[in-house]
């Protein structure tokens, strides 16, 4: 019982780390790819610079007049101009995100390549 639970979970350990790359850049793309869209959703809907540019000409406080539409003006182009660098700011750092993570078997496979090469790890 005991040694068909062992084998099991070993067979299992040896399927799992041949399955792993494969994983990693099929479904792990797509589920990674949605969250890193996802947070860039988020940056959108809290900055929103679009909502600031749709409402450019519209007198902030419902004051009509000429200083009243300027200062609404200048106000919300700043506001969208600012919001604009910040989401894009976040849409690189998401899209970094991923890179790193599409990245990351590579350098690591290179560091164990690296260790494994060292002198420090030969056996003369």
């Amino acid at each position: 019982m005991v040694w068909a639970l062992i084998g099991r979970l070993a067979s299992q350990g040896i399927v799992d780390l041949f399955y792993f790359p494969l994983w990693w850049y099929s479904g792990g793309i797509l589920y990674w790819g949605k969250k890193c869209l996802g947070l860039l959703t988020l940056g959108n809907q809290a900055l929103s610079p679009g909502l600031w540019f749709k409402n450019l000409f519209v007198p902030m406080y419902g004051q009509r007049d000429w200083q009243g539409r300027l200062i609404s003006f200048g106000m919300r182009l700043v506001q969208g101009v600012v919001r604009g660098i910040v989401l894009a700011i976040w849409a690189a750092l998401c899209m970094g995100i991923f890179l790193v993570w599409l990245a990351l078997p590579i350098i690591c496979l290179l560091g164990i390549y690296q260790a494994a090469s060292s002198p420090l790890f030969s056996l003369k």
